[in-house]
């Protein structure tokens, strides 16, 4: 997302924000690690004299047509940050992002209400502060700085802030996503981690999460397999998400060029490079479902690079 200049207009017009899925973690990088694919949840904001949340289409129609609506919350978030109440408007909410399945639905969500709020209040909080914002309420960077600013982004949060390295996605990396028809939620998810590492554990994580980002920094595709080992979530979440291992172990060999579970899950993503075809891949992951009873989709993508966007009328 560009850098904005804080101003005040003296009107503020009717508006569109658009935020990317995300895909975390990405093997070893846990909390710390994500980028963003191109399935977009987007927001229609027109001021007017009260407030009308309007979620759309049947992804949302679960979600509140009110104030407690998580976006509505979230434009909320930008306001007490500024120290300022959040002008009244309705706001059509629609999501191309399925719900609980790994792919940072909570974040775009989040990123687009945070940015919607500070839209309406004259663009007062910088992108460094959106961030900021957004890594706090949901505890951790992984989902939120790819949804902000697109491209893989590598990202801290501790007491001295939100601190981000942003890599554009090396030449011919595509992503293949497997999504499953079933959800997991993050904190069944969490549930099943170990409190305690062994520090041999430890070291393979840092290891390969350093591996791994300067693989992605560089091109260096060809070590993307072996960078993505990870045995601080994958190996416990395993059980919740049928396939898993299966995917893991074998899909290098049908054209792979690394897996991992996306976020908490199930949605799994495969590196794939762009010059060759996926179709063994297609086929590798169909079988993998077909011998565990899923049902789901796989699609292939590219890594969105523009970020969260807000595109004004008039």
């Amino acid at each position: 997302m560009p850098s904005h200049t804080p101003h005040m207009p003296a009107s503020t017009p009717s508006f569109t924000v658009r935020a990317p899925a995300s895909s975390a973690n990405l093997g070893p990088g846990f909390d710390s690690l994500g980028l963003s694919v191109p399935l977009y949840t987007t927001l229609y904001v027109t001021p007017q004299d009260v407030t009308e949340v309007v979620p759309l289409g049947e992804e949302l129609a679960q979600t509140p047509s009110d104030e407690s609506n998580y976006i509505y919350q979230a434009m909320l978030l930008s306001a007490k940050r500024a120290g300022r109440p959040l002008p009244p408007a309705r706001i059509e909410i629609s999501t191309e992002v399925p719900l609980a399945r790994g792919l940072g639905s909570s974040a775009a969500a989040l990123v687009a209400g945070i940015v919607a709020g500070n839209e309406l209040l004259g663009r007062v909080l910088d992108d460094e502060t959106v961030l900021d914002i957004a890594a706090r309420e949901e505890g951790h960077p992984d989902n939120v700085a790819p949804a902000l600013y697109g491209g893989i982004v590598v990202a801290t949060l501790d007491k001295l802030g939100t601190h981000h390295v942003r890599l554009n996605p090396p030449e011919h990396l595509g992503v293949t996503v497997l999504i499953p028809d079933f959800e997991l939620s993050t904190s069944k998810a969490r549930a099943v981690l170990p409190k305690e590492y062994s520090r041999a554990d430890a070291v393979h994580a840092l290891s390969h999460a350093a591996l791994l980002s300067a693989a992605l920094a560089t091109g260096r595709l060809d070590l993307l397999e072996h960078a993505m080992q990870d045995y601080i979530h994958q190996i416990w979440r395993a059980p919740l998400v049928p396939g898993l291992s299966d995917i893991l172990e074998g899909a290098a060999r049908n054209g792979a060029l690394g897996a991992a579970l996306s976020g908490a899950g199930p949605t799994v993503l495969c590196f794939h490079d762009q010059r060759h075809s996926t179709a063994p891949l297609h086929q590798f992951l169909q079988s993998v479902m077909q011998r565990n009873g899923l049902e789901g989709r796989i699609l292939d993508l590219l890594i969105d690079t523009g970020g969260t966007q807000v595109i004004r009328e008039g």
